[in-house]
């Protein structure tokens, strides 16, 4: 009888890397922070990409946190604060240094508060993606039709539309926090909020109409990858 040696064949293995959704989206994040009109103005509140994974919580924040700090958005608010004080709206904060540094600071509060509070705290509890998700592709009425529906719709974290609960309450949240802060003269009353919170959908809807028609075009930092067919 032969004595038959073992034989042991190798079998090569093959390591093979997968990206989970939060890896995936914090990819998508970093594209979107490249996003800027004329390669200046940032435009990080919308996905070209047709299927984006959904954010997590702590990139909803990162997001906020990203568009809150960004050299562009202390210029304009320096802009604003001297407009403002130029026509001296909120006549309580006086003039001179001190009423352009107070009235800097409201307009950079109410950035704050609107981005963090529509873009971020609501949109994590609600389990809601805050951007805007660019079409591109239809007729041009029912592009029109879809951009002005998503200042009251929103996507959910599961990929379905919804209400867009965190814009419309995080705009109720962000007027009435104001108050605390802007002369008592020019404090609004409930109405009055709630008055205000109705021009932002307007407004939210203009910018869609933009976004959809127009700021693609002027946003030369789009990858490859990003974009969705026009």
């Amino acid at each position: 009888m032969y004595a038959v040696p073992p034989i042991a064949l190798p079998v090569a293995t093959e390591t093979t890397q997968v990206r989970v959704g939060p890896q995936i989206a914090e990819a998508q994040i970093k594209e979107e922070e490249k996003q800027r009109v004329f390669g200046v103005i940032p435009n990080f509140y919308v996905s070209y990409i047709p299927n984006p994974v959904p954010l997590a919580a702590k990139q909803k924040f990162e997001l906020a946190w990203r568009a809150s700090v960004d050299p562009v958005t202390f210029v304009l608010t320096g802009a604003i604060a001297g407009i403002q004080q130029g026509e001296n709206d909120f006549s309580g904060y006086g003039q001179g240094a001190q009423g352009y540094g107070k009235r800097y600071g409201a307009s950079y509060a109410d950035v704050v508060t609107s981005t963090f509070i529509g873009g971020a705290i609501l949109p994590s509890l609600l389990k809601q993606d805050p951007r805007y998700f660019y079409k591109g592709t239809g007729s041009t009425r029912s592009r029109a039709l879809y951009a002005v529906v998503q200042a009251v719709i929103c996507k959910g974290d599961n990929g379905r539309w919804q209400p867009n609960y965190s814009g419309i309450l995080g705009s109720l949240a962000a007027g009435g926090i104001s108050n605390l802060y802007y002369p008592a003269a020019n404090r609004n009353d409930a109405a009055l909020t709630f008055e205000n919170a109705g021009i932002g959908i307007g407004e939210s809807a203009a910018a869609n109409l933009l976004q959809e028609f127009v700021i693609r075009k002027l946003t030369p930092s789009i990858t490859k990858h990003q974009q969705a067919t026009p």
